[in-house]
């Protein structure tokens, strides 16, 4: 019997055998991409010759020109900005067989500012300037550009495609600026006034010969930060103004405290305040005011400030002189208090069925001002005490960041085309 099995070649290494001792169920895979199964019995068997499938699931972004000779694929529309870096932009361009011969694909990064309504363009005036941040020469490759090593999408994609894929990388700039739109009031968002991104692909003479339009192909992507790791503080975030009277000892004291430095949005934030009158005067009521800043950079510095929301309260008032007070008050920034406002910052939507929400804090790597191009959105918490007519106010502020939490990285990845 032990040699007709073994001329039969049962005993071969795709194959298992029943092992009395752990009678365990066991699968394995081959090489040839077999699965073997080992089950309880006596003896030996043949196994059932199944085929194992590994399927890998990536979500990718399609867009073709309007003659359809150039179709664009990209793995990601957002760019995270790491502060010191990039993420680069990996793509796939799809050529047509006419391409291949006498054509040039160019692949550019444009930066689109908008300072002004796209109604009130007429007789040349424009109200939009592009900058192109990256450029190369995506077919044919050029001898001295610098080669790269294409990720796993792109090879799925090349070798889904075809030999007249080819894959391309642009860098980002680090002081690019984020992706941020103003609010102008009406409801759609297609043309507000703010910083855009897109992702370019022409066929021309040059990467300059833009006159081919059928020939060309655009697709929105948003550049955006995502909120920093913060170690954790021994104190918390405060500021202690104190104000001086004029032929009046002592010193009015507040201090206004907040409960961590960075919030994501919709978050509750929890502001205590300390007031300590060492003087003669008395405060008569408090008021409590978020709002976001809009430093605009671009052409001409401007600022914009917006109240979110806002607390007046009377409770423990007046406060006497040589008395102390402290309270807690929480504040939530939403859009729905300031939504149709103009000057409001909002983060860069796709399209206009997607929510608009209150853009992001806008994290700098340059400590020069002068250096930063494009919008910075902050936001900080007003404190203001009323003294009374001849008192005066005694004003706190105090900044914190609204951000977007960085997303866990999956064990698994689960990848879907569409």
């Amino acid at each position: 019997i032990q040699r007709v099995l073994r001329r039969t070649g049962v005993f071969d290494h795709t194959h298992t055998l029943f092992d009395p001792v752990s009678r365990v169920s066991e699968f394995r895979l081959s090489r040839t991409g077999r699965n073997t199964k080992r089950r309880p019995g006596i003896g030996t068997y043949r196994p059932q010759q199944r085929h194992a499938t590994m399927v890998l699931n990536f979500n990718v972004f399609k867009k073709s020109s309007a003659d359809g000779k150039l179709i664009l694929y990209l793995s990601k529309r957002n760019i995270v900005d790491h502060i010191t870096f990039v993420d680069p932009v990996d793509g796939v361009v799809l050529l047509d067989n006419s391409y291949l011969k006498n054509s040039k694909i160019f692949g550019q990064i444009v930066c689109s500012f908008r300072y002004g309504r796209k109604d009130d363009e007429m007789m040349g005036l424009c109200f939009q300037k592009d900058m192109y941040l990256a450029s190369a020469q995506i077919y044919p490759p050029r001898d001295n550009d610098d080669t790269f090593k294409p990720s796993k999408i792109q090879d799925c994609l090349i070798s889904k495609l075809g030999s007249n894929a080819m894959p391309f990388r642009l860098k980002v700039p680090e002081n690019a600026p984020a992706s941020v739109i103003l609010q102008d009031g009406t409801t759609s968002l297609a043309d507000a006034c703010g910083v855009q991104y897109y992702v370019k692909i022409f066929a021309g003479e040059s990467e300059t010969d833009h006159n081919r339009a059928k020939s060309s192909v655009a697709m929105r992507i948003r550049k955006i930060q995502f909120a920093p790791v913060m170690r954790p503080l021994s104190r918390h975030p405060c500021t202690i103004v104190r104000k001086d009277f004029m032929f009046s000892p002592g010193q009015l004291e507040l201090e206004a405290v907040l409960d961590k430095q960075v919030y994501t949005h919709g978050e509750n934030v929890l502001v205590t305040i300390c007031i300590r009158n060492n003087s003669n005067k008395m405060v008569k009521k408090i008021k409590l005011m978020m709002q976001q800043i809009v430093d605009i950079v671009i052409f001409q510095n401007g600022q914009c400030r917006t109240a979110l929301t806002a607390a007046e309260t009377q409770e423990g008032c007046p406060i006497l002189p040589g008395s102390s007070l402290q309270k807690t008050v929480v504040m939530t920034p939403t859009l729905e208090n300031v939504k149709g406002r103009y000057g409001v910052a909002l983060e860069d939507q796709f399209n206009d069925k997607q929510e608009p929400a209150l853009a992001s804090s806008v994290l700098i790597s340059s400590s020069d001002i002068k250096d930063v191009f494009g919008i910075i959105v902050s936001y900080s918490v007003k404190v203001k005490l009323y003294l009374g007519a001849l008192g005066g106010e005694l004003t706190a502020e105090l900044p914190f960041l609204i951000m977007h939490s960085k997303p866990e990285k999956k064990t698994t990845h689960s990848i879907t085309a569409s």
